[in-house]
């Protein structure tokens, strides 16, 4: 019943449910942008068919977004009001930032993108389709600022315990703000181009709504084909910006104990906290000193320059990250070999590479999910890294008791919550795009699908 635990689990499990939704609605506002503009440029009915039907799951995807986002911003007050008073200089303002321009932008034209199909002229419902898909990375630009400024903090003085501002552009654009911010983005663009494919791929294995599965599949195969081996880019990058701000959570990433040089990539092992060491331990030597250092006799830090008390839990952050990167190599192996198959035709004859790729569709929620914990626990002791410790930013007055009561009731209320918006839109996506949905008014003139450029619906 410790309160600092309780609050921690809380935290983590408030913000596990937020982050795949606010992930999903940044690529698929995107997509939704794209698709509508190839209706457009092209008049094919397919493109305005998807944009509609996608465009459903959008607002169910918003709107439980937004719900898990003001729980966890009251989190904040309530259990953690210590590091709440002491960072809200610099926090809370980058915070307004976000409801200032990205929250007013997409309230501002969420309603014409949702419903303004058939009552606005194209040209203003696509300009509100591209201006909410700028508002969601508008918002993410503004929170992973917040974040990352807590990983690597600048641009402060710390008196009498509060962190002033005194160099705003070294508090928005902090050490490791540029890679996660891009990191972060991609991975919200693969994890909605692995849902979009596999609902696709489903489609085509099923015979349903065919049409519109081929361009959904194929479309994912080549944004995976070409954005996944770019986040390994991105991720490398990152880790070196890692290593040289955080090298301690880049120890417990790599299972490094030891200072070394040449040290080895780590590719199974057990942690031992206690004992400060592996065991089982498979690895490749000197190739870890090469990632880490681009040397093969870099010296890597290991986690012995640090006492056992202000070292991250190394086991969750060691296996999070291998499950990360496993992920990320299987999506860069299913975008290629995809790609083949459409570049030689048989990307909707091959079976088994359609049942991959539905198969798929959680995994990017799951890469999120699994960076997240290697960011956040591997920060740990710290809430703001090297300056403030998780334990003194919690609420003094804070119980066990009363944080068990409200995480009860939050996983009872948010399995009602989550449970029939994610039911919701299982059932949209197992429907599927409605051909009768077809442009009517606004300048939208209606037209038989046999003339949407010979793109009439085959036998399905």
């Amino acid at each position: 019943m410790d309160p600092l635990l309780l609050s921690r689990i809380q935290f983590a499990f408030s913000v596990s449910f937020h982050i795949l939704f606010p992930a999903f609605t940044i690529g698929l506002s995107a997509w939704l942008a794209v698709v509508e503009g190839l209706w457009l440029k092209t008049g094919r009915d397919v493109y305005y068919e998807l944009a509609r039907f996608w465009s459903k799951i959008f607002a169910v995807s918003f709107g439980l977004g937004v719900v898990s986002g003001i729980v966890m911003s009251y989190s904040f007050g309530t259990n953690w009001s210590v590091f709440s008073n002491a960072a809200s200089p610099v926090i809370g303002p980058l915070l307004a930032y976000e409801v200032l321009t990205a929250f007013f932008l997409e309230a501002s034209f969420l309603g014409i993108m949702l419903f303004g199909w058939n009552r606005v002229p194209r040209w203003v419902h696509f300009a509100s389709t591209i201006l909410v898909a700028l508002g969601t990375s508008v918002s993410a630009f503004w929170i992973l600022s917040a974040n990352s400024w807590m990983q690597t903090p600048a641009g402060f003085e710390l008196q009498n315990g509060v962190f002033y501002p005194q160099d705003w552009l070294s508090i928005v654009f902090n050490p490791s703000f540029p890679y996660r911010f891009v990191h972060m983005l991609f991975a919200a663009f693969l994890s909605t181009a692995l849902i979009i494919g596999g609902v696709g791929a489903w489609y085509v294995l099923r015979g349903k709504s065919v049409r519109h599965g081929r361009v959904m599949s194929a479309m994912a195969v080549g944004l995976l084909a070409v954005m996944a081996p770019a986040q390994l880019i991105v991720g490398d990058l990152h880790g070196l910006n890692t290593q040289e701000h955080q090298p301690r959570k880049v120890a417990a990433m790599e299972g490094h104990w030891e200072t070394k040089q040449g040290a080895p990539l780590i590719l199974f092992a057990i942690p031992d906290q206690e004992e400060q060491t592996n065991h089982y331990e498979v690895a490749i030597p000197k190739l870890g000193s090469m990632i880490l250092k681009h040397s093969w006799d870099g010296e890597v830090t290991g986690l012995e320059e640090w006492a056992p008390k202000d070292q991250p839990y190394v086991p969750l952050v060691f296996y999070s990250f291998r499950v990360m990167v496993a992920i990320g190599f299987a999506m860069i192996g299913l975008g290629l070999f995809g790609a083949y198959l459409l570049w030689r035709g048989r990307l909707f004859q091959s079976r088994k590479f359609l049942r991959a790729q539905s198969l798929a569709m959680p995994l990017g929620f799951i890469a999120v999910l699994t960076g997240w914990i290697v960011t956040e626990v591997g920060r740990q002791p710290y809430i703001v890294y090297g300056v403030m410790r998780t334990a003194d930013g919690v609420t003094p007055s804070l119980t066990g008791g009363s944080v068990m009561t409200t995480l009860v009731a939050f996983g009872l209320v948010y399995a009602i919550i989550f449970g029939a918006g994610m039911f919701y839109m299982i059932r949209l996506a197992v429907r599927g795009p409605q051909a009768d949905q077809q442009p009517e008014h606004g300048g939208h003139p209606k037209r038989p699908l046999s003339a949407a450029g010979g793109d009439a619906a085959p036998a399905e």
